[in-house]
C-alpha cells in the first residue's frame, strides 16, 4: 500500500511539472504583446531558457529549435516576438 501511494504521489508531481511546462504555447503567446515589460512576460511564460545582452538589448529564448518563443526586448521592453512550433 505504501509503494501504490508513493507512485501516485510521484505521478502527481509530474503532472504539476507538466502543466508548467505547458506555459509555452500559443494562447500564451497571443498574451505577449509590443512594448510589455520584460517582467509582464516573465510572469506569462515563466523564465527564459537563454538570454543574449548587449547595449541596452536582450534577445531571450524559450524550448528549443523545434519549439520555441523568442522574444528581443529593447530597454526591458518587448520589440520582436516570434514564435516556432507551438
Amino acid at each position: 500500500m505504501k509503494r501504490l501511494t508513493k507512485i501516485i504521489a510521484v505521478a502527481f508531481l509530474f503532472s504539476l511539472v507538466l502543466v508548467g511546462c505547458s506555459k509555452m504555447n500559443q494562447e500564451n503567446y497571443n498574451k505577449i504583446k509590443i512594448g510589455m515589460d520584460y517582467q509582464q512576460v516573465i510572469e506569462i511564460i515563466s523564465n527564459p531558457d537563454k538570454c543574449d545582452a548587449a547595449l541596452g538589448t536582450k534577445s531571450c529564448i524559450w524550448g528549443n529549435e523545434k519549439k520555441n518563443i523568442s522574444i528581443k526586448f529593447v530597454a526591458d521592453k518587448v520589440a520582436f516576438p516570434t514564435m516556432k512550433g507551438l
